[in-house]
């Protein structure tokens, strides 16, 4: 295996590094271009340790240069180590670089798992119907059903683009599922073309949670933002673990789909994932950062474990967590609440679409996530047609002042400020934009 190892270094020691270090996304299919060197200090502990290697960078800037965000999120400043030879990095040469005086933090890039509920096909309309009122949705869609304008991304194991539910929804797609140089055995099927620009959706997460957010009601409930476009971005695969199927990916690669999504236009981002912090810097931190400069709303899942364990990029500042609630309003016994939740929504027993044309009920934050997604979508749409750009602190404000409060306390652990309740929250957000 061919291992990947990303460094961010500090500012003052740009100037001793290569010129035209090219980005690892292209430098995988054409190494027209490649660099050797890196700094002095690392060169020599590398060459030492019998390790050649090439220089990449981590990101690639958004148009003809670094751009104040992206230079505030220190992306100038990641790049990624590739090895030339199969082998791995020895714990105490990772531990050497870390101590290196001009380094911020290294690691190796790592699998992050995200576990895949099993599904039901039991078929009940009343559940739908139940969710729907559950949070006041039809108060919400009397405004609007969502605009085109706004787009949602779902960083997820892809989305069946041909489903009949959404397939005119899905404007563009990238695959980051490039698992190239690590052991892929436990994997299914294709995971290492990166440029094949795949839609296929072999676990049906992503498909599932999509429906959420967008179907336009076929042979499911509507979605909450059925007119708001939709950005694919499949950042997990398939893995084997036991007799059960997890969607995988590696960590940094999810970075780049954050990246890309907005960098494409994205308002809101979706993310059904979460991984735990195992070092070398926080899950997500830097490029998060930059999502949210760029005033892109990003709606994580908390987990769904049920303990204090915190999961990313749920944990991170700045992200609205979800938990998930089961069919009476209370906050299910596997909603994870190690990250600050900021509300809940439905996450039991929902009714969406599935790949091949097929649906399928599912649980999970997962499930709830989108809920909360498409109804920022359906705000940013209502202030879209009023020519109005709602910040991230807008709809913060919102969400927390006119949740339902499930417990006496303004904030609880587990249920955030509280159930969504979207009648609540298109009251405040028409009297904000009057």
């Amino acid at each position: 295996m061919k291992e990947h190892f990303i460094i961010k270094i500090k500012p003052n020691s740009l100037a001793t590094l290569p010129a035209n270090i090219p980005y690892w996304e292209n430098f995988i299919t054409d190494k027209s271009v490649v660099i050797e060197k890196f700094e002095p200090t690392l060169d020599r502990l590398l060459i030492q340790s019998g390790f050649k290697f090439w220089v990449t960078r981590q990101y690639k800037a958004h148009a003809n240069g670094w751009n104040y965000e992206e230079i505030l999120s220190g992306f100038h400043l990641t790049f990624r180590i590739i090895l030339q030879e199969d082998g791995t990095l020895p714990d105490r040469l990772i531990h050497q670089i870390r101590t290196l005086p001009f380094v911020t933090y290294v690691h190796p890039i790592t699998i992050g798992t995200t576990p895949i509920p099993s599904t039901s096909t039991t078929f009940t309309y009343a559940d739908e119907d139940a969710v729907a009122k559950m949070i006041y949705l039809p108060y919400a869609k009397a405004w609007t059903k969502g605009t085109k304008q706004i787009k949602v991304a779902v960083l997820d194991t892809g989305i069946d683009i041909k489903h009949p539910e959404f397939k005119d929804q899905v404007i563009q797609h990238k695959d980051f599922v490039n698992l190239q140089g690590l052991d892929t055995t436990s994997f299914i099927g294709e995971v290492t073309g990166l440029h094949d620009d795949s839609d296929e959706d072999k676990v049906g997460h992503g498909t599932h949670v999509t429906g959420i957010i967008a179907a336009k009601g076929l042979n499911m409930s509507e979605g909450i933002a059925p007119g708001c476009s939709i950005l694919s971005c499949r950042v997990l695969a398939p893995m084997r673990t036991g007799n059960h199927i997890v969607g995988a990916g590696i960590v940094d690669n999810i970075n780049n789909g954050i990246k890309w999504a907005v960098d494409h236009g994205a308002d809101v981002i979706n993310m059904s994932l979460g991984i735990k912090h195992t070092g070398g810097g926080l899950p997500h931190e830097d490029v998060v950062n930059y999502a949210i400069n760029k005033n892109v709303t990003i709606v994580a899942a908390s987990g769904n474990d049920g303990t204090q364990e915190m999961y990313y990029p749920a944990a991170l500042n700045g992200v609205i967590a979800v938990g998930a609630v089961d069919l009476t309003g209370q906050v299910t016994s596997f909603t994870s609440y190690g990250a600050p939740i900021t509300l809940v929504a439905p996450g039991y027993h929902i009714y969406s679409s599935f790949p091949d044309s097929k649906y399928a009920y599912l649980s999970g934050t997962s499930q709830a996530s989108p809920f909360v997604s498409g109804s920022i979508g359906l705000m940013k749409s209502l202030a879209n047609e009023k020519g109005i750009k709602l910040s991230n602190r807008q709809i913060n404000y919102i969400l927390r002042n006119t949740s339902d409060r499930l417990t006496d306390k303004v904030r609880d652990i587990r249920s955030g400020f509280g159930l969504l309740n979207l009648a609540d929250s298109f009251k405040l957000l028409n009297n904000m934009l009057s």
